[in-house]
């Protein structure tokens, strides 16, 4: 049986996964979390196989929060599920530790083998974004980090908290 959590902010796109996966007797929903704070503190709590991760989620990016669980020494393998197919999104999820990437136009047959790829060892990346990986390993000096992949993990903090709207107050506040 291969548990995972399913997290996205969007509730009507994790009740459609978790509806994809009850197809399969091997799989079990065991949590969905609607941000990234909230789908660490599950994923260290439940340790399911895998979580299959947004990227863009309030209180903590899938990106960060893939780091979190990553460098917690977690065994859960992390599947992202994105809209976004440039180069540096998959560049920089690969480099904070998750096993897949898979696009949300994907069809939901690339999803289910995908879970299976990741939960038995291998990596696993959409065929749209393939010839990517591929352009940056041949040619890697043709793109540089972003400006997002060069913030530490503090300023990505805060910087999604203002993209939230917070005030500096606010911010300061929540972080201490």
């Amino acid at each position: 049986m291969t548990t995972i959590v399913v997290a996205d902010d969007h509730k009507i796109v994790r009740e459609g996964l978790v509806k994809l996966q009850e197809g399969r007797a091997d799989f079990s929903v065991i949590g969905e979390a609607a941000d990234g704070e909230e789908a660490v503190k599950m994923v260290l709590e439940k340790k399911p196989d895998i979580v299959i991760m947004d990227i863009w989620m309030p209180r903590l990016s899938g990106i960060d929060a893939t780091r979190r669980i990553v460098k917690r020494g977690s065994p859960t393998k992390v599947l992202v599920l994105s809209m976004h197919e440039s180069r540096t999104y998959v560049e920089e999820v690969l480099r904070a530790g998750a096993s897949g990437y898979i696009v949300k136009n994907s069809a939901s047959s690339d999803l289910l083998q995908a879970i299976d790829a990741v939960q038995g060892g291998a990596s696993y990346l959409s065929p749209a974004i393939t010839q990517q990986v591929v352009d940056a390993i041949a040619r890697p000096g043709d793109s540089s980090p972003s400006g997002v992949a060069m913030l530490t993990d503090r300023e990505r903090e805060v910087l999604q908290l203002i993209a939230e709207g917070l005030s500096s107050k606010e911010i300061a506040g929540m972080l201490g």
